[in-house]
Formats: C-alpha cells, structure tokens, sequence
C-alpha cells in the first residue's frame, strides 16, 4: 500500500489569503500547505480521504489522473467543498464515484450538493453514496473507523492494514478515546491533526500528539493540519527522531 498527503494544511492553508507565512519561512517549500487531505493506493485501488477546496490543484501537483472511491471524514468545509471537481473524476471513470461516510455527513452533502447524486438536465449524478459502517475493504486493505471528538463534532478517523503493514490517519480532532486507543494502538505509521504548539478547543497541538503517540508505540508520526506558525524546519528539529511534520507531496510506501 502507499499514502500520498496531498494536503496537509489548516482550514485557512499556509500561506493565508493577504500572503500571511507567520513564523512560516517563505522561501521553504514545505511550508507551502493545502488543505488536509491523503490517497490511499492499495492493489491499483486509489482512495482518496476528503476532498477540499484545493482537491483539483493537489490532483494535478501530483499527477492523479484516477479516483475509485472518497471517504469523507466531516462535512467542514476545508475537507469537502471540492466536492464539485468529482465531476471531471466521473467523466474520466466513465462511471459515477463512490462516496463513503457517516449518515450524517451524506444527509448534510446532499443539502449542500444534491445535484451531485440526483443530476439535473444537462449533467448526470456523479455519486454513488455509501453509509459506511465499522470498516471496509479496499483493494488488498482492510480498513477500519472511529469517530473522533472535534469540537461538538465527530470527525472519522482511519485505519488501514495490508500484509503486516498499518497505517492511521487521525484528523480534526482534539481529544484521545478509549476507541481511538484502542485502534490506533501499534500502527507502523501515524499522520495525526497538529493544528499549533498551544492548545485549542477542537484540534489536537504538539504535547498531547506527543504524548499520544508515545502511549500508542506508532513506528513513525508525521504531524498534519498544520497552521502558519508551525515552521517546517524549526519543528522537524524539536521532534523526537521518530516523529516529523508532513508536508504536500509526502509519499509513504509499506515494504
């Protein structure tokens, strides 16, 4: 299996409107972030968790010409207001998208965007949705969810394994459950919400993602959601040697 992080920026991304790096360094490359989003690639098999307002931009940065199928995670705006570009996903299929989440986050979709899934006169429907339930497979994968306390809200976080391999995907969220414990326990990597350094109501900061994942054993962190004043350097030379920040672009294989 492979991962791509298309985006892993906060809901403003780095920089902000009005050319705003904060304690970002311009002149890095990896400070530049788009809104969070991943591709998950198993047996050919692309899955791609939220689809932002950047969705079309990621897509061409990193050459994706193929979407089988997207999760998504909430129905913030930063993780699913890019829904509409699904359109040319669909006409590149030849076939409608599969679209998986919770019952909630369809039903307020399809207050949003019910052209998407009903089509109107000149263009059809473009999803297919899906209430997902404890898990699914997907290509040689098996991945699992939970739901995930962010703010008062729930977003979904991940879990995927394939051949001894494991993986965990935990955004939009500031506290640490039980459930999420339990699931997120062991993986061989971690990419986890870490919005700042301070704490925040409803996204995890830098102690507690720390501490989580320390308590969890993950082989490797890499810190996602990042705002303008996570500098890339600055933060990768502070974190512990089993940990790093994420940047655009970033791929992870499983060998």
């Amino acid at each position: 299996m492979k991962v791509t992080v298309l985006g892993c920026g906060t809901s403003s991304g780095v920089p902000r409107i009005g050319n705003d790096w904060g304690a970002c360094d311009p002149d890095d490359a990896r400070n530049a972030r788009t809104r969070s989003s991943i591709l998950f690639e198993s047996a050919g098999k692309k899955l791609l968790i939220d689809c932002g307002p950047d969705m079309r931009c990621q897509l061409l940065a990193n050459t994706v010409d193929r979407i089988d199928g997207v999760v998504i995670t909430h129905d913030h705006a930063d993780h699913c207001h890019g829904i509409d570009d699904l359109r040319q996903i669909a006409q590149m299929n030849r076939d409608q998208v599969p679209l998986f989440a919770r019952a909630k986050v369809l039903a307020a979709l399809q207050r949003r965007f019910g052209y998407m899934t009903k089509g109107t006169a000149l263009y059809p429907a473009v999803l297919t949705t899906h209430d997902i339930g404890e898990g699914m497979e997907w290509g040689n994968a098996a991945i699992r969810f939970v739901d995930q306390p962010h703010g008062s809200i729930q977003s979904l976080g991940l879990r995927f394994d394939e051949d001894g391999k494991s993986l965990g995907y935990a955004i939009d969220f500031h506290d640490m459950t039980d459930d999420m414990l339990a699931m997120y326990q062991g993986v061989d990597v971690l990419i986890a919400d870490c919005l700042r350094r301070r704490p925040h109501p409803t996204h995890a900061h830098l102690e507690a993602v720390l501490d989580w994942a320390a308590q969890l054993k993950v082989g490797q962190l890499y810190l996602s959601h990042l705002d303008n004043s996570m500098d890339y350097a600055k933060l990768a030379e502070e974190l512990p040697a089993w940990a790093a920040p994420a940047h655009d672009g970033l791929e992870i294989g499983f060998a």
